[in-house]
């Protein structure tokens, strides 16, 4: 017996199922098994409308499973015979739940595909919900690639949007409160998350919409938590975390991560590494590999490590910083991809939207013109961009070697200096004896690189250098002619300059990992001060530092 002959038995011996007896086979067997099944439900005399939406309803029941590759499967047979009978309505909401599934497995520049689709369905239909659904969407891919400018942008067009519109005050409009909350939390803008997280809270509370006031209570514990009002942070985290409990939400959610996650950062604050460990354990033990491109999760397993060190117990603290930067830098990969994808799909809708204005009524041979023009003018903008970027290049160049001359130099003095004990007032004359304390006080820290320490700021070194924060912003303005955050910030970045030049492990480190070792909490906030007092961005700098022609020694 061939191969057809043994399907076409198979098949008849289905011939007696209903559709929902079909559905509920292709639900429980294996992809290859499941094939026979889709056959006999082809052969149903159903028409082939029925037959996109139950294909859509089978690919959204295996994202609920969270097997994306069997959705993605169906949801792409549902796309064809939608779009082949023209059936606008379930291939729009086939291309939603596509972008869904893209999502869940972190297929960014996918789900970026399918929520365009949507967008511009939707638009077409003046489809209001799914053009609110299809931004919203996109507006969270923007924000996983930190394109969080746009992301900004997109999001109060879209509460404009709304304010017009009969979802004002509904679900849909409460979701993008907190997306726009989350964005604003991002860019460490706390007022604005504030502003927005009670505005949505408020909005919830009469939708009875619980888990997006959990949510909006985790950010608003987070603003707490960062601004060190650690009462008031537990208030709204403890509160998040009862109805994430009373929803049975799960430990795999954004939300329950979150909570996890400050919750120990508080209590490693506080140096109760054991129930910091806990609150970390309980998230990755519950994760699956999906989870693991998280930006909080990715933290998490620097907290783990860091929490391990101060227990003493380095075989563990190695281990989770190894397997953190193996999630840094797949993270950092599939960032990439996306952000690439995102150019050229920003690039495609502008040619699009030129393209379709210039068509209209135009002649023949205006069009050529207009090409020959167009053609003329890009040719001459790519030589523009070329010598810009090549004298760029060269007064970078120049930048780099005067820098790095500077730190061989600082370098050399350093030794010198250290080889003769000094007072650190010894330049200076000073009679107030408090003054001089004060300043030698200032030199210790330095020398112990407690400028390193993401707790490093005035009030705290006032109380090491046992003066108040005043009078020490006034001694640091006047003898060492700079404001405390200059003084703090040219500390770290000449540390980072000559690490970086010696350290060669060091330069191997993400720039968000270089940035978490010398005290900033973000990349963002590093780079900028990075470039502010070099003139260059790290990564230029690390870049030629390997291309350097003399050999760099590890420290």
């Amino acid at each position: 017996m061939n191969a057809q002959e043994h399907r076409v038995i198979v098949v008849d011996s289905l011939k007696d199922k209903t559709i929902p007896e079909l559905i509920n086979l292709i639900k429980n067997s294996s992809t290859d098994k499941s094939l026979i099944y889709e056959v006999a439900l082809n052969e149903y005399k159903t028409p082939n409308t029925n037959l996109a939406r139950i294909y859509s309803e089978i690919g959204y029941y295996f994202y609920k499973e969270e097997n994306s590759e069997r959705s993605v499967s169906y949801l792409d047979k549902a796309i064809k015979i939608a779009s082949t009978n023209g059936d606008n309505e379930i291939l729009c909401e086939a291309y939603k739940k596509q972008g869904n599934s893209y999502l869940q497995d972190w297929k960014n520049q996918e789900a970026l595909d399918a929520y365009q689709k949507v967008l511009e369905m939707s638009h077409e239909k003046a489809d209001l919900k799914n053009e609110i659904v299809a931004k919203s969407n996109i507006v969270i891919v923007l924000r996983r690639m930190n394109q969080l400018d746009r992301a900004l942008r997109e999001c109060n067009e879209l509460l404009s949007f709304i304010d017009e519109t009969s979802f004002k005050n509904g679900r849909n409009h409460v979701n993008v409160l907190t997306i726009i909350s989350e964005v604003y939390l991002d860019l460490e803008k706390f007022d604005s998350v504030i502003k927005y997280a009670d505005k949505g809270i408020k909005m919830s509370k009469l939708l009875d919409y619980q888990i997006a006031i959990a949510d909006l209570y985790i950010k608003k514990g987070i603003v707490f938590y960062q601004s060190k009002d650690f009462d008031q942070a537990l208030d709204f985290l403890y509160k998040a975390e009862d109805i994430l409990e009373n929803l049975k939400i799960s430990k795999r959610s954004n939300q329950s991560i979150n909570v996890n996650y400050f919750l120990a950062s508080y209590f490693y604050e506080i140096k109760s590494y054991d129930k910091a460990i806990n609150y970390l354990l309980e998230t990755i033990n519950a994760l699956k590999d999906g989870d693991l491109r998280k930006n909080r999760v990715i933290d998490a397993h620097v907290l783990l490590a860091k929490s391990y060190k101060e227990m003493g117990d380095g075989d563990a603290s190695i281990h989770w910083f190894t397997r953190h930067q193996e999630l840094q830098d797949q993270f950092q990969k599939n960032k990439d991809k996306t952000v690439n994808k995102l150019y050229d799909q920003n690039t495609q809708q502008l040619g699009d939207k030129i393209k379709t204005l210039e068509s209209k009524q135009v002649k023949e041979q205006k069009y050529k013109k207009y090409i020959l023009g167009s053609l003329v003018l890009v040719f001459l903008i790519m030589i523009a961009v070329l010598i810009t970027y090549f004298r760029k290049q060269k007064s970078n160049k120049i930048v780099f070697n005067e820098l790095v001359k500077k730190i061989s130099d600082l370098e050399t003095r350093e030794k010198i200096e250290s080889s003769v004990t000094k007072d650190v007032t010894k330049e200076v004359v000073i009679d107030d004896g408090k003054i001089s304390e004060v300043l030698k006080g200032l030199h210790k820290i330095e020398q112990q690189e407690y400028f390193l320490s993401l707790d490093c700021n005035l009030r705290s070194i006032a109380k090491k250098v046992k003066t108040n924060a005043t009078y020490l912003s006034k001694i640091i303005n006047t003898y060492k002619g700079k404001s405390f955050n200059d003084y703090i910030n040219d500390l770290r970045i000449d540390y980072a300059l000559k690490r970086l030049k010696n350290d060669k492990k060091f330069r191997s480190f993400s720039i968000s990992s270089i940035a978490s070792e010398i005290g900033y909490k973000s990349d963002n906030s590093f780079t900028k001060h990075f470039k502010a007092k070099t003139g260059l961005n790290p990564s230029y700098y690390i870049k030629n530092i390997d291309k350097l022609p003399y050999e760099i020694k590890d420290i």
